[in-house]
Order: structure tokens, then C-alpha cells, then sequence
């Protein structure tokens, strides 16, 4: 277990090269500018990357053209999140024309492959470095051999990738916060990349995550998604007897008035703790459950460890245990194999449970996946029809959902002002519903309760 965390050694290497950073920019004015792709986990990393650079004695600006450091945090879901990634690091070549000192530097799961890690070292000669999601400490070094011109840098850390505690973190929200509760998966689900560019499943010791929920709760923070890509698996390999039913009940002993939310869960590890542990005081109504597929044998293909009888039964212990509850998923329309009759049985799935919202993707095929090779692919008509039939289903459903919460009062966190309207305001309830209400008065980071007078597919509109 110790091998999944960073040695006191790593993290004083870390404070050596900061110091170097510190004193080679010491009284200069320079800026740092942080552009993340992808997912909650990349906006979480990205926060720590800020944050080191905050302790270097780098400001971090919204602007790209005016900053003295880059640094890319990609994605490498799709292949089209790799090429919008490609393409935006390659206008930074004009950044390092102008200034041959600008800092460029690429992360994330896209540089974590090798074949990308090697084309950027070939074909992008101003990116200084790039490296992986289990080498965010390092930056502090990485920055230093690029302001001192050293050899550029592309490390790979897949194969064992670690935990860096105690990481400084630059926050984008003040009311809302992500807290990664584990890295990397085990599952290895045919079309995903993420096993082999994010690593094995290693878990935070729960008490450093309550040490971090508690310190935002204090800081005034009423909303925190634990994260990782499955969080009900965490803790297996800890000692200790740790899992997610615990960490959750122990999170809820924290003092304040916040919520709690889990994303993502896989319904392999959906344990009859977990469900309990749903319903404590601090954890919000609502689960996210990806679902994938209606169909066993496409469940089988994808590597999912579980069929649609199991998945069922999943939700309808979530139901009884609190038939408010709301519910989300994702749904992966075109997998390969996937026959009109699979289809409908996903159909009938989202008929079923009456998800108030899917998420849903046409199947791309990932290069480094299984699913990449396999026979039967489905022609992109049928996918593009496939997916329109599903949308049409579940906005039908959406939208019946949200009309029958009119008349009805909810309790929402408001996020802020309308960018086009400084009397509208956007606010989200616990099950991450939408809400649009004018006020005269700021509540942004504040609870407040809302009565909903109208709605429409995709948000509810409610008054104070």
C-alpha cells in the first residue's frame, strides 16, 4: 500500500526544485495560465497545478497571450478530445515565437500514452515537457529545467503512478469543490483508455479526504463531489477495512451544512452499505449509476461485471430506500454488436427507471482498447439514429419529471448571476437539477428555497 504514495524523499526533491523556481523568478512579475479538457478528475488536477504555481510565485491569468508559463491538461476519451487537444497546443508555438521564454508544458491522460508523449516530444519542439496524472509533483521540477533551458522532459508514470498529499490547491469555486478520493481503475471496460493512461486504483487515506472535506466545509464550501472513477471501490486496497459506506458516514459527522456527492459509481461495487450510506444527513439525494447498455451480452462485451437483472436490482433498492431519490446515468448508444433489439432493451431500461437525466454518448472507437479491434462495428447512421431515438425518449421523460415539480419547493445552492441578465440568477437543487430564479438580491454560495412556477426539459424556473 505504501508504494501508492509519494516518499517523503519525492516530496523533498519537490521543495528543493520549488525553492530553485522561487529564486530564479524572484521579482519578476510572470503569469501562468492553466486550460483544461475532459473530466471533474482534470479540473481537480488542474486546481493543484494552479496551486503549485501560485506557491512558485506565478499569478494565474485567464489570458493566454499575455502568460509566461502553459500548461495543457488534456483528455484522452475520445480521439477527437485528443486532436482539439493537439490542435490547441499547437497555436502555442506562436507564444514561444514571440517569447522564446514562455514555459510550455503538457499533462494529463493524452500525455500519459506514449505514442502521444513521443509525438509531442518530435513534432511540437516548443512544448519544454509533458507528463502524466501521477506526476503532478514534479511540476516544480519541470518548470526549472524549462526556465534554465535543461533537457525538455516527457516522463510516462503509468506504471505506477502515486499519491501526492499535501499538494497546495488554487479552488474555482468557492461553493462548490472537487475531492479526489482515489486515482486510477481496475476495471478495464473494453472501450475505455483510462486504466492505461490513469493506472491501477489507488486510494487516499480516508483521513486525509475528512481532513480536506472538513477544512472546505469550514471555508464556507455547501457542495463537494468525491471523485474518482470508482468510487465505490474505494478503499480495497487499503488496510483497515476502509470502503466508501465508511467514508461517507464519517464524512457526515463533519459539523456544517453541505452536500455530498459521489461521481462516478460502477454498479459492480454498489454495495447494500453503500446504498445505506446514502441516506446520511450530509449526502445528497441523488445517485449517478452509468448503466451503459440495456443488454446483458453487450454488458458482457463491454466488460462491465454485471448484467441488466443486476443493474435493476440496484435501482430498486435505491427507490425503496428513498423514492425521491434522483437518478442519473450513462448510456453508450452503437457499441460494437450492438443489434436493434439490444438497443431496444436499453430503451426499455430508460423506460423503466425514468432517469431524470442521461448522459449519453455514440460509441467512438479508442485506440489502446479492445473495443478499438472488435468485429461488428456500427455503421455511424445507425449510431446518429440510434442516439436521436434515445434523446427523444429521455427528453420526453425529462421534461414529465420536471412538470411534476411545479407548484412544488425546493432547496437549490445558487451558483450566480445570469451572464446576460443581472436579475437572473442560477441555482442547482441536490440531485443537480437546474433552477433560473430573479432576485434583487446576490445569494450566489448560499442555500436558499425556491418554489418552481415553470419548467422545460432541461431546467425549472422557481421564485423565492
Amino acid at each position: 500500500m505504501l508504494d501508492n504514495f509519494v516518499s517523503l524523499t519525492e516530496l523533498e526533491k519537490m521543495a528543493e526544485y520549488a525553492d530553485k523556481v522561487r529564486s530564479l523568478i524572484k521579482n519578476k512579475s510572470l503569469r501562468a495560465f492553466v486550460i483544461t479538457l475532459g473530466c471533474q478528475q482534470n479540473e481537480a488536477d488542474s486546481e493543484r497545478i494552479k496551486g503549485i504555481l501560485v506557491s512558485l510565485g506565478y499569478t494565474i491569468t485567464d489570458d493566454e497571450k499575455i502568460a509566461d508559463a502553459i500548461i495543457v491538461n488534456t483528455c484522452a476519451i475520445r480521439e477527437h478530445a485528443e486532436k482539439r487537444a493537439l490542435s490547441i497546443i499547437g497555436r502555442y508555438k506562436h507564444n514561444k515565437a514571440k517569447n522564446p521564454d514562455t514555459v510550455i508544458g503538457v499533462c494529463g491522460c493524452m500525455s500519459a500514452q506514449e505514442h502521444r508523449s513521443e509525438h509531442l516530444k518530435r513534432s511540437y519542439h516548443y512544448v519544454d515537457f509533458a507528463f502524466g496524472t501521477g506526476s503532478l509533483h514534479r511540476l516544480p521540477e519541470f518548470i526549472y529545467g524549462a526556465l534554465t533551458k535543461a533537457k525538455r522532459s516527457f516522463v510516462l508514470d503509468t506504471e505506477r503512478p502515486q499519491i501526492a498529499e499535501g499538494l497546495p490547491v488554487v479552488r474555482e469555486c468557492a461553493h462548490r469543490a472537487w475531492v479526489s478520493i482515489m486515482y486510477g481503475c481496475n476495471n478495464f471496460c473494453t472501450y475505455c483508455i483510462v486504466p492505461y493512461v490513469r493506472g491501477r486504483e489507488r486510494s487516499r487515506m480516508p483521513e486525509d479526504i475528512i481532513k480536506e472535506v472538513r477544512e472546505l466545509v469550514e471555508s464556507g464550501c455547501k457542495d463537494i463531489t468525491l471523485l474518482g472513477q470508482n468510487v465505490n471501490s474505494y478503499g480495497k486496497e487499503l488496510d483497515g477495512g476502509y470502503d466508501i459506506a465508511y467514508l461517507l458516514r464519517e464524512i457526515s459527522k463533519i459539523e456544517g451544512d453541505f452536500w455530498i456527492h459521489l461521481m462516478t459509481s460502477h454498479p459492480k461495487d454498489a454495495s447494500d452499505a453503500l446504498i445505506e450510506a446514502l441516506s446520511c444527513k450530509s449526502v445528497a439525494n441523488h445517485f449517478h449509476l452509468p448503466l451503459q447498455s440495456g443488454s446483458s451480452p453487450i454488458l458482457k462485451r463491454m466488460n462491465r461485471h454485471y448484467d441488466i437483472d443486476r443493474y435493476l436490482e440496484i435501482i430498486d433498492k435505491l427507490k425503496r430506500q428513498n423514492p425521491s431519490i434522483t437518478l442519473t446515468t450513462d448510456i453508450i448508444v452503437g457499441f460494437p454488436g450492438e443489434s436493434d433489439e439490444d438497443f431496444e432493451k436499453t430503451l426499455e431500461v430508460i423506460r423503466r427507471v425514468e432517469y431524470d437525466s442521461v448522459y449519453s454518448f455514440v460509441f467512438s472507437p479508442r485506440k489502446g482498447t479492445p473495443a478499438y479491434s472488435m468485429e461488428d462495428q456500427i455503421p455511424e447512421e445507425i449510431k446518429k439514429e440510434r442516439f436521436e431515438r434515445l434523446t427523444e425518449l429521455q427528453n420526453e421523460i425529462s421534461r414529465k419529471k420536471n412538470e411534476a415539480m411545479v407548484g412544488k419547493t425546493v432547496r437549490v445552492l445558487v451558483d450566480g448571476k445570469s451572464k446576460n441578465n443581472d436579475k437572473i440568477y442560477t441555482s442547482r437543487t441536490e440531485g443537480n437539477k437546474i433552477v433560473h430564479f430573479e432576485a434583487d438580491k446576490d445569494y450566489t454560495g448560499q442555500f436558499i428555497n425556491l418554489k418552481i412556477i415553470r419548467t422545460d426539459t432541461f431546467a425549472l424556473y422557481g421564485e423565492i
